[in-house]
């Protein structure tokens, strides 16, 4: 082994002082340890001393060890054995210790080529569930010699193959209910003047679509956060100041003098301010129902007896202004609630004579899943990109979720992708899908995509391949402009869980307009207090990037429940008239949602079948002389996929 090395060199002991020359060092360190070794012996023969050096110099070349290791490993051989050093202990030394270390060496490549052999075995395993097309599945190497075919680079832009649908699920089927459904394309729900209306984009979409942040990027939610440790005590500060800054509001707007103590007994008509609470942790209802003062006010709880108001509608955590008689102390008897002041519209400085002669703006609205509940397959989502191309949009909003914590096949973890890559492959077909249309695309995380944090406001998603200027990540709630329109967008269902929360008596509107008006007038995207169990709300947050600004002149809300297009009566009377001939009488009452256009645009899929997405056609105009304000949504519909 020695001369294979070192072929120019014959192993003999003189040619071995040539080898000395070369790792004198080495040669130097490990004389010095075998003289000390021989110190004690009377007689020391050079001959056999030279071919000891060369052959603890051939096992430190060969074995790729240093000096100091060897003569470590020696002393530790010596210890247990005691021998004096010859050639043939050296033999023992090598063939007993360093066959050791070369035995843990080999069993180290072993267990890594066995590791290789298993990950090949698994991807052959998950190729065996995929769809064959055509050619191989593997990526084609691609040289200057050899390059890529047109053909298969549209095979690989194509949103159908990258959405295949075993690709995800070892199972995974096409859904027959969804694919056998009727009624494709039916408009359900229909605002302003729809005939003759074209639902497309502009003719130049060069031109782009401005989309920012209301309060600019710098104050929005743009990045993951850290959460899980809230203090009670933060919590009780963002609602207390809740409960005196609405409070102060609507004391200055009503010239309410100031607000008494909810504990003290009074036999004069007081004027209180607080927030509604349960009793217990039942659902509230008529008796049950506690007003929790600030703490400039106590802040302590009293009951409510509701029984002398005609007409009322309560929700945990809404802050209200009461009058009334407390008696005793115990109880008050509430005479009249106020109702809390609604925020302004948003306005420009800017001129706007000029966008009365530009194209509306024409918006796509839809929210996930994207998926049948009995299949994996993103085939709905491959539908409404054809709609995309079809109607050619402006804008579209995307809302989650994308990859569906409910869908049965992701709780049982019946997928053979990541959920990250399930995402992420997702969001490449909707980019390839919609690159000829050239709209503009902004994403709004949801609560139950099962890849993103769980947490209340929600960041928004963080893409690591596509960096386009068409494509806009948005939080979850955010209020945005685009092209001078204001939107609030919300994926968490506040209409299910404040519905489910809500009493109310004698009210003339119907339950979504209650709830949509309690939003803006409670200034937040999420009023309910205590949240859903399902919202992990996190309260520093939520009181820096989920309040409502303003009001939006467009507000979105999706929910499981029936799809609807809410708006106020009386700024769209004109619309009713030219549908109905100008017909004379008194008009159908009013959903009054204080000017704001809400769109609830259904999902994309209910359960097997399929559902809806909504369409808006915008634009923006300058005030009337008058100073009325006009709405920017001149059209509205909610359509069947």
């Amino acid at each position: 082994m020695f001369s294979e090395l070192y072929k120019p060199f014959v192993f003999s002991p003189l040619i071995s002082f040539k080898l000395f020359s070369l790792e004198f060092s080495l040669c130097f360190s490990i004389c010095c340890f075998i003289q000390r070794l021989y110190a004690d012996s009377h007689f020391l023969c050079l001959f056999v001393w030279l071919f000891v050096c060369c052959s603890v110099v051939e096992q430190c070349i060969c074995h790729r060890i240093q000096e100091d290791d060897m003569v470590c490993e020696w002393m530790a051989y010596n210890s247990r054995n005691p021998k004096p050093l010859t050639m043939n202990t050296l033999e023992q030394f090598e063939h007993e210790v360093k066959a050791g270390h070369f035995s843990d060496a080999l069993q180290t490549l072993t267990q890594f080529s066995n590791r290789i052999k298993a990950e090949e075995e698994e991807e052959n395993l998950l190729d065996s569930y995929s769809t064959p097309a055509k050619g191989s599945q593997k990526r084609p190497l691609t040289t200057p010699e050899h390059p890529q075919s047109k053909r298969s680079a549209a095979l690989l832009a194509s949103p159908g193959l990258l959405l295949s649908p075993a690709s995800f699920s070892a199972n995974a089927t096409p859904s027959q209910k969804y694919n056998q459904r009727g009624a494709k394309g039916e408009v359900v729900v229909t605002f302003g003047a729809t005939q003759g209306t074209r639902w497309a984009g502009r003719k130049n979409p060069a031109a782009g679509v401005q989309v920012d942040f209301l309060e600019g990027p710098e104050d929005s939610l743009h990045c993951s956060y850290k959460f899980m440790f809230q203090r009670l005590r933060d919590v009780r500060n963002v609602l207390a100041e809740k409960i005196e800054d609405l409070g102060e509001t609507v004391r200055s707007h009503f010239h309410i003098e100031e607000f008494a103590s909810v504990s003290l007994p009074a036999q004069d008509s007081i004027t209180v301010s607080g927030q509604i609470c349960c009793d217990s942790n039942g659902k509230l209802n008529a008796q049950s129902v506690l007003l929790e003062a600030g703490p400039e006010h106590g802040g302590q709880q009293v009951a409510v007896d509701l029984s002398e108001l005609k007409e009322y509608s309560l929700f945990p955590g809404q802050v209200v202004v009461m009058e009334g008689m407390n008696t005793t102390g115990e109880k008050l008897v509430a005479s009249k609630i106020y109702e809390g002041v609604p925020l302004p519209f948003y306005s420009s400085d800017i001129k706007t004579e000029a966008d009365e002669a530009a194209e509306p703006l024409n918006v796509l609205v839809a929210c996930g899943p994207y998926t049948p509940s009995d299949s994996l397959t993103f085939d709905p989502l491959l539908d409404l990109i054809s709609v995309i191309t079809r109607d050619r949009p402006d804008v579209c909003l995307m809302l989650g979720p994308f990859v569906d914590s409910r869908h049965e096949q992701i709780e049982k973890g019946q997928v053979t992708e990541t959920f990250e890559a399930i995402f992420s492959r997702c969001i490449e077909s909707i980019v390839d899908g919609t690159r000829s249309v050239g709209c503009h695309l902004v994403f709004v995380p949801s609560q139950r995509d099962v890849h993103h944090p769980l947490i209340y406001p929600q960041p928004p998603f963080t893409l690591r391949v596509f960096i386009l200027q068409r494509i806009t990540l948005v939080p979850d709630p955010c209020t945005l402009l685009i092209d001078g329109v204001t939107f609030g967008l919300t994926s968490t269902d506040i209409l299910f869980h404040m519905g489910a929360e809500e009493i109310s008596k004698g009210s003339g509107s119907d339950r979504f307009s209650r709830i949509l008006k309690h939003m803006l007038v409670q200034r937040s995207y999420y009023p309910l207090y205590p949240p859903a169990e399902e919202v992990n709300m996190d309260y520093e947050k939520f009181q820096s990037f989920a309040q409502i600004p303003l009001i939006p002149d467009v507000l979105i809300v999706p929910s499981e429940l029936r799809y609807f297009i809410k708006v106020h009566f009386r700024l769209f009377f004109w619309n009713i008239s030219l549908f109905f001939g100008g017909i004379k009488g008194p008009p159908p009452p009013p959903q009054d949602v204080l000017g704001c256009v809400c769109l609830n645009p259904g999902r994309l899929t209910k359960g097997q079948v399929g559902g809806t997405y909504g369409r808006l056609l915008l634009q923006r105009s300058a005030a009337p002389e008058g100073g009325q304000r006009r709405s920017p949504c001149l059209a509205a519909q909610v359509v069947k996929i």
